[in-house]
């Protein structure tokens, strides 16, 4: 009998050996993301596709300047969308679109779909009103015109991979989701990625997101300044500044409430920020007025002291009204006061840990950039508060851009340092896609 027992316990260690051995052959294995960009690099048709932008450089620049010059003012993106979408469609994508929001759609087919997209996003608007002047003007290698870097530069790069990758017949495991969104800057309000990610018809469909709108190559924005903007305004009776004194001025109010805020502590650690940018009202010198208005913006990476800010903020504005009202005559009417919300950016984060940030990681340091990990506001903000994996990463200036959002913006397309910028960008985009026809 003892012999019996000894046989089963002996057979129940063997198997029990046997199944762990199973499932630590069967356990994932860690991505070595060096060796997969080393892979895509080696990579005959990775090199073919790399000599597309060498040749093709001045096509590419020729298609920048084409762009930026195409007014996508906020708001009215529309002109520069179907422009967009007609590139897309002459790649030969299929479902391109532009949809509800104004987002520029379409899909490049991958091998190995799993249902779910890896999206690539560049945005179509720029911060400029209509009427802006939009020429570009080049001096060298420099090209100068608003909005030509930030994103007119990452629409470009992006339509340069497909193409370079059309030509070399690279094909990537991934379905790919090629976005020209709307409403990224100011009170846009990243619209285009919202409706994107919450609404529109691939929502929950996507995976992971490269967002092509960093300013150099070495830049990897993997969190995401949260914002709340509000647009405040302060009302009141009016009257003459001589023959109603003594009423109540809801510019009073609102000085009030600029002081008591201008004094409110925040920490720099999580950086959190506010400013009051842009006032307005009034009708004359000598007239109390009866309508003023401030646009207040407040930012943090901390989702909570964003929260506590906001909330301040809203209880001085309040308490600043009731202070006007008490101390001035109401006998016309009180100070009131409403607080749009004209702004909300979500904050969030992709670890650095994670397999889409080491993945582009890999590639800039393979090609000797020294990746600084950044905070930031941009179309990733959305996918990172939703817990989606996305960076966004420089749109191909290698460094040599500056100015953006001014109207003497500039890039330097240099053939020798962009043609490297374009080749790591597309290595980025094939190594978060999955490239089959890499040794791996």
């Amino acid at each position: 009998m003892k012999k019996r027992v000894l046989c089963m316990a002996v057979g129940l260690l063997a198997l029990s050996t046997a199944s762990a051995t199973v499932a630590v052959a069967q356990s994932p294995q860690p991505t070595n993301h060096a060796e997969v960009a080393s892979s895509i690099i080696a990579d005959p048709k990775f090199k073919a596709a790399t000599a597309v932008f060498d040749r093709d450089h001045e096509k590419i620049v020729s298609e920048l300047i084409e762009i930026t010059e195409i007014p996508s003012p906020p708001f009215k993106e529309k002109v520069r969308a179907e422009a967009y979408r007609k590139k897309l469609a002459d790649l030969g994508l299929s479902n391109v679109e532009i949809d509800e929001e104004g987002n520029v759609l379409a899909i490049r087919k991958g091998t190995a779909s799993d249902g779910k997209f890896v999206a690539v996003i560049a945005h179509l608007d720029t911060v400029f009103p209509e009427g802006t002047e939009v020429k570009v003007r080049r001096e060298g290698t420099k090209l100068m015109a608003p909005g030509i870097g930030d994103d007119a530069k990452g629409l470009t790069v992006v339509l340069a991979y497909l193409r370079a990758m059309d030509e070399a017949k690279i094909q990537t495991k991934d379905d790919i989701l090629i976005v020209g969104s709307v409403g990224e800057e100011g009170l846009g309000d990243l619209r285009g990625v919202k409706h994107l990610f919450q609404k529109g018809k691939y929502k929950d469909k996507i995976k992971s997101a490269l967002i092509v709108d960093g300013g150099d190559m070495e830049t990897v924005t993997n969190g995401a300044t949260g914002s709340k903007r509000y647009l405040v305004t302060f009302r009141g009776p009016g009257g003459h500044s001589y023959g109603a004194f003594g009423l109540v001025n809801p510019a009073f109010a609102m000085g009030e409430a600029m002081a008591q805020f201008s004094r409110t502590q925040v920490p720099s650690n999580p950086k959190t920020t506010y400013s009051i940018g842009v006032i307005g009202g009034g009708t004359s010198v000598n007239s109390i007025p009866n309508e003023l208005w401030m646009q207040v913006d407040m930012r943090s990476v901390s989702v909570e002291e964003l929260a506590k800010l906001e909330k301040r903020f809203l209880e001085i504005v309040d308490r600043a009204v009731d202070t006007e009202n008490n101390a001035r005559s109401t006998k016309e009417g009180p100070i009131t006061v409403t607080k749009e919300l004209v702004g909300d950016r979500p904050a969030g984060k992709t670890d650095e840990s994670n397999d889409i940030v080491q993945a582009v990681s890999a590639v800039l340091k393979a090609y000797e950039y020294k990746p600084k990990y950044n905070t930031s506001s941009t179309d990733s903000n959305v996918p990172m508060s939703l817990g989606i994996p996305a960076v966004t990463v420089g749109r191909g200036a290698a460094g040599k851009s500056d100015r953006s959002h001014s109207l003497d913006e500039w890039v330097d397309v240099e053939k020798g340092p962009d043609v490297k910028a374009l080749t790591a960008g597309l290595a980025m985009l094939l190594s978060v896609s999955g490239m089959t026809d890499s040794s791996l």
